[in-house]
């Protein structure tokens, strides 16, 4: 039973830590919390059982398939909902914008696919018990992307591009960097994660139009537990978010289990309001 909650409760924690990042991504270039994050998860498991299922295309056209088509909704939702209200003066409307393409989304979902939860096909038929494929998969894309990032950041430079325009965009565009083609950029990445996150996690979470917000919920909570921004943490608190939920879903069951993921994250957030592995930032006046 402890290794089935595990197993279990990292590969979930994994799913969680690429949601988390898909909101870092977006937030990075753009200072907006963008609520679509879940949603492309959810679309990363939709669609790929769309292409697999459906059309009978094999996983290595699948895969890219589905990274594309989400990468061009997070462009999407940069030209929409961020864009425009990145130009006015009161920037918190992106809560609304993108809670509204985050719904457009989840219906046009429901409409077009069903909603009913449908079968994620198997990817690499290998292993079993708590060495199956659908608990080892989204640790293995987690950790791919958690280092192709790394790499990125800090090998490349369009990666000091990317830290450059989220330590300040202003900045950033009086040096001359496409401020405006980088936040593009940044968006398509994190539909990408997001994709990766859904479509790693499909034999878990089911091809489901619902759960884009439960991804947006348990995506959250490891960004504000590893703090926001910071990568390594949202891993970290995303491992740890699926280990506590799955023991609570042995413990207690049911609702009562998402009531103690309730208490633990608020219990967090009044110790360390920026997050455990988060810095507190001084504003000069």
């Amino acid at each position: 039973m402890l290794a089935s909650i595990v197993a279990s409760g990292l590969a979930m924690g994994a799913v969680y830590a690429l949601i988390g990042i898909t909101y870092n991504t977006m937030f990075a270039t753009s200072r907006v919390m963008s609520f679509t994050a879940g949603m492309l998860g959810m679309l990363g498991g939709v669609l790929g059982s769309l292409f697999m299922l459906r059309w009978g295309l094999p996983i290595l056209v699948s895969l890219p398939l589905t990274l594309l088509a989400c990468a061009l909704v997070g462009v999407v939702t940069e030209f929409v909902a961020v864009r425009p209200v990145l130009k006015s003066l009161d920037q918190h409307l992106y809560v609304l914008s993108t809670l509204a393409v985050a719904l457009m989304i989840q219906q046009v979902t429901a409409i077009e696919w069903s909603t009913e939860p449908r079968p994620f096909p198997s990817l690499l038929p290998m292993g079993s018990g708590m060495w199956d494929e659908k608990y080892w998969l989204p640790v293995i894309a987690c950790a791919v992307t958690v280092a192709g990032l790394e790499y990125l950041y800090r090998r490349t430079l369009v990666g000091r591009a990317f830290l450059a325009v989220a330590e300040d965009n202003f900045a950033a565009k009086a040096l001359g960097l496409p401020e405006r083609n980088l936040r593009v950029a940044s968006y398509a990445m994190a539909g990408a994660i997001g994709a990766l996150a859904g479509f790693s996690g499909g034999q878990l979470l089911l091809a489901f139009f619902a759960n884009g917000p439960l991804l947006n919920f348990y995506g959250f909570i490891p960004v504000a537990l590893g703090g926001l921004g910071n990568n390594r943490g949202a891993v970290i608190g995303g491992l740890a978010l699926g280990l506590f939920q799955q023991a609570a879903n042995f413990t207690f069951g049911g609702i009562f289990a998402s009531v103690a993921v309730f208490v633990l994250f608020i219990a967090v957030l009044l110790a360390a309001p920026q997050g455990l592995f988060g810095t507190a930032t001084a504003r000069r006046v």
